[in-house]
């Protein structure tokens, strides 16, 4: 059986996931939805994507769609994951699920109550050099002392990876932070009981702090530093450090290394390199299996429930 796709939000992102789908049998992106009808229909024809709307409502209603992928603006992912759900539709949405606690819990408990295939974007547990420390760890071979992470990017204006204005602003705290906590607790094995976070100015026109650090404490001992920064002018993305007890590591996206700045082979860790795809292939076989995804909302809502408690020390 096919597993028949919608696809919502045909920017950057989205046009990641279709790379990804395009490597992945048995499923077919049959709807695209785009805020810019025209932009969208030039990535719907490059794809051999049948069906594109403004609107994800026309997507829900089509019967053939059985899931949604959502890489739409940040504001939106909580009432439009519940809209899939309540649609019968199996979703995966972007990371971050939401940009609060309560709309994380109630999107949370509708995917509980549907049945459904609920997964969010957190992509990290994904990519091979993170799987590579993840078994690591697993096997018994590494603990983590101390994982040391840098999230920089040069922000100071609203535009996309694209470099085209974003319709909406992007948050260091709710969606970069995220991607880090989340990961911190997955492979620590171990829930985060001690989280502090300092913050720099709020920029006048975004009205967004532009610079920020979190300090985080698992339940197991291990620690980890994270700085996060809009303003930095190079080089640009996330760069973790994981510190333990028999090695150390550094991981570069897709690329991980050890404390000697020597690469390690993580191409047989699974079947591609790219994370994007791998937290896709999840989805599908999801699906198809039955069962709950890795990164299922369920999994990733304590994530949600540090950044509110983050979010609460740096408004007091």
């Amino acid at each position: 059986m096919t597993i028949k796709v919608a696809l919502a939000g045909a920017g950057a992102f989205g046009i990641k996931h279709l790379d990804g789908i395009n490597n992945i049998a048995g499923v077919e992106v049959v709807s695209l939805v785009g805020r810019d009808l025209e932009k969208t229909k030039e990535v719907a024809a490059k794809y051999g994507i049948g069906h594109v709307s403004t609107e994800l409502s026309d997507s829900l209603a089509r019967k053939e769609v059985d899931a949604v992928i959502l890489c739409t603006p940040t504001q939106m992912h909580a009432a439009q994951s519940m809209a899939c759900l309540n649609a019968g539709k199996h979703v995966q949405v972007e990371i971050p699920l939401a940009d609060s606690l309560q709309d994380a819990r109630d999107v949370a408990a509708v995917a509980q109550n549907s049945g459904l295939v609920a997964m969010c974007g957190h992509t990290r547990r994904f990519n091979p050099s993170h799987q590579y420390v993840h078994t690591q760890i697993a096997t018994g071979k590494f603990n983590i002392q101390q994982m040391d992470v840098q999230t920089y990017f040069f922000r100071r204006s609203n535009m996309n990876a694209l470099g085209q204005p974003r319709s909406w602003t992007d948050h260091l705290l709710w969606h970069h932070a995220a991607h880090t906590v989340d990961l911190f607790a997955y492979q620590c094995g171990s829930p985060i009981v001690k989280a502090n976070a300092v913050q720099g100015p709020i920029h006048p026109a975004l009205g967004i702090a532009m610079d920020m650090s979190i300090q985080l404490k698992a339940a197991s001992g291990a620690i980890c530093t994270l700085s996060l920064s809009f303003n930095n002018d190079g080089p640009l993305g996330t760069f973790f450090r994981y510190i333990g007890d028999t090695a150390t590591y550094m991981a570069r996206y897709d690329d991980l290394f050890n404390g000697k700045d020597e690469k390690i082979d993580v191409s047989k860790v699974d079947v591609s390199m790219n994370g994007i795809e791998l937290q896709d292939r999840e989805f599908f076989a999801a699906i198809r299996d039955g069962r709950q995804p890795n990164a299922s909302l369920a999994d990733v809502l304590p994530c949600y429930q540090v950044l509110h408690d983050l979010e609460r020390q740096l408004k007091a």
